[in-house]
């Protein structure tokens, strides 16, 4: 009976593990902190390039990492995406400016990354990223709600960097 108990108890915990979410990513920038500034060179009042961007804690089964930028501050429904991007290198290295890999659709409809540039305020920047367990096969125009669906079932971990910014001249 003893030993009943104890395999029965080993089978509950293996089951539990195997159940558990995905793991935390780390997501980090040499260019803000978490919940700090966004320099102005990476918005429209600047060079509206995209900020450099590290992602840590990959797990050794991914196979691509993806990412999406979003405002939910800004004045619409469901808020601004600023970039897109997936099939990415897990060496978790993203560049200043980065112009590589497989992005898709912005909030203006274009493909890459788009500066921040609220109308008024503080807002809240999200800079989330996945790492995968598949390279994803969807179209350039993939966008935020396109590459969560495709995402969907082969999320091996997640993390987020959130930003700030607030336009310096109106």
């Amino acid at each position: 009976m003893k030993t009943r108990l104890l395999l029965l108890t080993a089978i509950i915990l293996v089951a539990l593990v195997s159940f558990t979410t995905s793991s935390t990513l780390k997501v980090t920038s040499d260019s803000f902190k978490n919940n700090g500034m966004i320099p102005s060179k990476y918005s429209c009042e600047g060079g509206e390039m995209s900020p450099p961007l590290h992602i840590t804690n990959i797990p050794s089964t991914a196979k691509s990492l993806a990412l999406i930028v979003h405002d939910p501050d800004a004045p619409m429904k469901g808020g601004f995406t600023h970039w897109v991007m997936w099939n990415l290198s897990t060496d978790g290295m993203i560049a200043e400016n980065f112009k590589d890999g497989e992005q898709g659709l912005n909030g203006m409809k274009q493909t890459g990354y788009k500066g921040m540039c609220p109308p008024t305020g503080i807002h809240h920047y999200y800079f989330k990223a996945y790492a995968l367990d598949t390279k994803l096969e969807i179209t350039k125009n993939t966008d935020k709600a396109a590459l969560e669906k495709a995402m969907s079932g082969h999320i091996l971990a997640e993390g987020e960097l959130v930003g700030l910014y607030k336009k310096e001249n109106k």
